[in-house]
């Protein structure tokens, strides 16, 4: 494999949707309810809340390789590091170099948002740096799935709406826990597949720590509950265009029950990406209408 087409692995571009979708969908919830967007603010959000996505890839993609976690035999999509497509130095100065980038643009939006956006930056950083590295990686633990919903769901909803707005409404939590569970439900695919490898590398995920039947019960939640939260959201449109896609989240999860482990589970996953991402985008939709 060239050197790009390494890179271009390694950064995992099907994942950065859920990092752009919570920025594209409060700046939407911004624009019905105070019809101004900042666009300066919404391109500086955007580019901080990606950077910190791909800098997270990146240092996974290194340290899971390192502590063993990802081998040649992986049943997800290869890893760059694992395959030798690259070292696991050159990956992780690209993760700095991206983190890096994320800092920058959030020093703007510190001078835009205050403090709130200052604490809300550096536990991101700090968050995304540690979720497979450190002495007490994120991914490593019971914790992970709350991870995702709290930064790609919760935090990235309200802090986007909030730079925009300076305020905080209860309606972006409904955005934000929506996007947020469906994020969570992504990995929750993740960690099913990787059950055996992950508990070998000695993982905690809740895949493993309560077996497949468990997975199912909660992709089954993760992939429901989104559904009811479009309801607490202004305008009809908001409320009931998302329900388009009830019936693919009913297939998937029929198709999780039945193939709960194993490469099956990619297909899965991806579709469960495609998911949150029409979710948001349906979502969008419905407060510019």
């Amino acid at each position: 494999m060239n050197r790009a087409a390494a890179w271009l692995s390694a950064i995992r571009p099907k994942t950065l949707s859920m990092a752009v979708i919570p920025v594209v969908a409060a700046t939407a919830l911004a624009w019905r309810q105070h019809a101004i967007i900042d666009w300066l603010v919404f391109a500086a959000t955007l580019l901080a809340a990606v950077m910190i996505q791909i800098g997270t890839n990146l240092h996974n993609d290194a340290s899971d390789f390192e502590r063993g976690a990802d081998t040649q035999q992986r049943l997800g999509p290869a890893r760059a590091t694992a395959q030798g497509w690259l070292s696991a130095g050159e990956v992780k100065r690209g993760s700095l170099f991206a983190f890096m980038t994320a800092f920058a643009a959030g020093i703007y939006l510190v001078s835009v948002g205050g403090w709130p956006i200052l604490l809300l930056g550096i536990a991101a950083l700090v968050s995304g740096a540690a979720y497979s590295g450190g002495p007490w990686p994120l991914s490593y633990t019971s914790f992970s799935e709350l991870f995702v919903y709290l930064f790609f769901g919760i935090a990235a909803v309200m802090g986007s709406y909030y730079l925009q707005t300076l305020e905080l409404q209860w309606v972006a939590f409904a955005i934000g826990s929506a996007l947020g569970l469906l994020a969570a439900a992504v990995l929750v695919v993740n960690n099913t597949r990787d059950h055996d490898a992950d508990q070998r590398a000695g993982r905690r995920t809740l895949a493993v720590r309560f077996g497949s039947g468990f997975s199912c019960i909660e992709y089954l939640l993760l992939l429901l509950l989104p559904f009811l939260l479009p309801f607490l959201m202004p305008g009809a449109s908001t409320r009931w265009l998302p329900l388009l896609l009830l019936p693919w989240a009913v297939v998937l999860i029929l198709r999780f029950f039945r193939h709960p482990h194993g490469v099956e589970m990619n297909a899965i996953l991806v579709q469960t990406a495609q998911l949150q991402l029409l979710f948001g985008v349906l979502i969008t939709l419905g407060l510019l209408l």
